[in-house]
């Protein structure tokens, strides 16, 4: 019986197809491996394409981070302009042509993490050795000043695109490196920015967790 068992199962033609089918399934995990890489290959290129973002966008994705984990509430601040002219193309469409700063902006960003009040410029350079402080307008400086006196925390996010390196400096260390009576200098050197800042890592989700810095200021 098993002998006729053992024949009919190899020469059944429909036993042979079932059995051809059940031998593709098993194959199913080198499908699935397939698409794991296709996933893994289109996660490299938007993490090549993400090598080009500036300062900027990497702050604003990352405040909204901040903001969808209920850890801070800080935002870019609008400029200020002063529309002039508009042209419209279409009615449902608006083009300005021209417009203008109405005053001088002060810092970049702003919000509430902790209860403080938190207040910050960010810059970015080619630089590899040194920031030049003529990027830092002398309003800015002031603004930052006036938030420190009220008990706000001001700090600036530095890029360094070149090093592909970000330090966070607290305000009163630039401010300490400017007036200062012996230093003549045109820039405050990447040195100075290291032994006072700290220095922020960029995580793979292209997000810059400056806010563990911030918690040593406080």
């Amino acid at each position: 019986m098993v002998t006729k068992a053992i024949v009919f199962l190899i020469f059944n033609p429909k036993c042979y197809n079932r059995r051809r089918r059940r031998d593709k399934m098993i194959q199913y995990p080198k499908g699935q491996k397939q698409l794991s890489l296709a996933t893994q290959s289109q996660t490299m290129q938007t993490n090549y394409s993400s090598r080009g973002m500036g300062l900027e966008s990497i702050l604003n994705q990352t405040n909204e981070l901040y903001r969808l984990q209920k850890r801070a509430v800080i935002h870019k601040k609008p400029t200020p302009i002063q529309v002039v002219k508009v042209n419209y193309p279409a009615r449902s469409a608006a083009q300005i042509t021209e417009a203008y700063f109405r005053q001088a902006s002060t810092t970049d960003y702003n919000g509430v993490y902790k209860g403080k009040y938190i207040d910050f410029e960010a810059k970015e350079t080619k630089n590899k050795t040194s920031f030049p402080l003529k990027n830092i307008h002398t309003h800015q400086l002031e603004h930052m000043k006036e938030c420190c006196e009220q008990g706000g925390i001001a700090f600036v996010i530095f890029y360094f695109s070149s090093l592909k390196e970000y330090y966070l400096l607290e305000y009163k260390w630039i401010e300490q490196f400017i007036y200062d009576s012996s230093s003549t200098r045109q820039s405050i050197p990447l040195t100075y920015i290291r032994d006072k800042g700290q220095e922020i890592q960029l995580s793979m989700q292209m997000t810059l967790n400056y806010l563990d810095a911030v918690d040593t200021l406080f």
